[in-house]
């Protein structure tokens, strides 16, 4: 098989010329290594090696030809000048190419990367320098597992195309339709379309030549990332899961705001990869830690690189916590007085999910007559003795409940212009 080269990078036939000189050094050297040195001819002109069928023959005269000139391959002649020693050994044939001539070969790449849904083309192109081998018929195979061959397409220069697999009809079709070149292109493809793809020849007198491209489906992974709501504990849980699916090649998975000390509970915790249709694998990976509280809305980032991505994802999750509320009153100023208006304490209430329960009450039993209540919001719409009391705001949520209070102590009209007038 032989890869498409650059045009005009041929290889010249160095390799046939130092193997006619090997050859040759043998040849003399089991010559020699049989003689006698003694038995050389200390006269005349030097020896000539000759080819007789499957024997190469060292002929040295004792004299040299007419005119005492050296004995040479042209001018030799068994007859005429009869060399009075010679030396024979026997070789086995051996079938050379023609010098300058390259060995026929089918250009193919050997891998190519295609996707889902897209087109790919196999190129093949029949090398036949000088012309020596006659194309007859040219197919391509498809091997999606070891031992299985399919054809798929096949030219012939009298019948035409054929594609005889119904798995691949209306998407294979022949780029150029000639012997020379008969490159295919695959379009719609599909993950199961991975395999050997082998362009076949048959030829004449040499037989069968081929080359296979391995063609590799790839399949860019679906990213996500999501919060596992928890509620808060002592105990290390997962809070986040990162997922790349279905990708060809398996991506590759990582944690960013907030990776732990070695040694912590928190942090990445498991990962998996499970295989799945056509080759792709799912692989996912867990953030563990303790929560609390404080953990919630905390925002961590996951990242996915994969073969196929031109970038690495990213993808942000906020941290879901449950906890129980917590409650606090604000808006109580040291300042009620007899005759006030207006005056707001507000309950102040965390938790999650958040509490849809939240009452008022005080300490003594009924709020006074004046008070509105807006939400959160309490309201004294005219402050009097009823107001000098503990008032206590409740919340609840599904994990449970609390409490804060607050105790307001009504000073009298002059006792309020005193505090007013000094500050205190």
């Amino acid at each position: 098989m032989q890869h498409f080269e650059r045009p005009g990078n041929k290889r010249p036939p160095f390799f046939l010329m130092l193997f006619t000189i090997i050859i040759i050094i043998i040849v003399v050297y089991r010559i020699l290594s049989e003689t006698d040195a003694s038995a050389l001819p200390r006269r005349g002109g030097g020896g000539v090696l000759v080819l007789q069928g499957q024997k190469v023959c060292l002929f040295w005269p004792c004299s040299g030809p007419a005119g005492g000139g050296r004995l040479t391959r042209a001018s030799w002649q068994p007859s005429s000048h009869p060399p009075t020693w010679h030396r024979c050994v026997t070789v086995l044939p051996l079938s050379l190419p023609p010098a300058g001539v390259e060995a026929q070969r089918v250009r193919v790449e050997e891998e190519l990367e295609a996707y889902p849904t897209e087109e790919v083309d196999l190129r093949c192109q029949f090398v036949n320098a000088g012309g020596h081998t006659k194309l007859t018929q040219v197919s391509w195979i498809w091997e999606p597992v070891e031992g299985q061959r399919d054809n798929i397409a096949v030219f012939h220069p009298t019948y035409g195309e054929s594609f005889p697999n119904p798995s691949f009809e209306n998407r294979v079709a022949f780029i150029l339709g000639t012997l020379d070149n008969p490159s295919i292109r695959i379009s719609d493809l599909r993950m199961a379309d991975a395999g050997r793809y082998t362009c076949e020849y048959a030829t004449y007198p040499s037989g069968n030549e081929q080359g296979t491209t391995t063609l590799v489906m790839l399949a860019k992974p679906r990213n996500s990332v999501r919060a596992v709501t928890v509620e808060a504990g002592s105990e290390a849980v997962a809070v986040a899961v990162c997922e790349a699916a279905d990708g060809k090649p398996a991506g590759s998975i990582q944690w960013l705001g907030g990776g732990p000390e070695e040694g912590a509970p928190e942090g990445p915790r498991t990962n998996a990869s499970l295989p799945g249709a056509e080759g792709t694998t799912t692989v996912l990976s867990e953030y563990w830690l303790v929560p609390k509280a404080t953990d919630h809305g905390r925002q961590l980032t996951c990242r996915v690189a994969q073969r196929t991505q031109t970038e690495t994802w990213v993808g942000v999750v906020t941290l879901s916590v449950e906890y129980p509320p917590t409650v606090s009153i604000e808006g109580y100023d040291a300042n009620w007085y007899m005759g006030r208006s207006n005056a707001v304490l507000t309950c102040l209430v965390t938790g999650n999910p958040a509490p849809t329960i939240v009452t008022w009450r005080t300490t003594s039993g009924r709020l006074p007559d004046s008070a509105v209540l807006s939400g959160n919001r309490l309201t004294v719409g005219k402050v009097d003795e009823a107001a000098n009391t503990t008032f206590v705001c409740e919340a609840r949520n599904k994990l449970g409940g609390d409490s804060g209070q607050i105790t307001a102590s009504v000073l009298g009209e002059s006792a309020a212009r005193r505090r007013d007038t000094t500050g205190n």
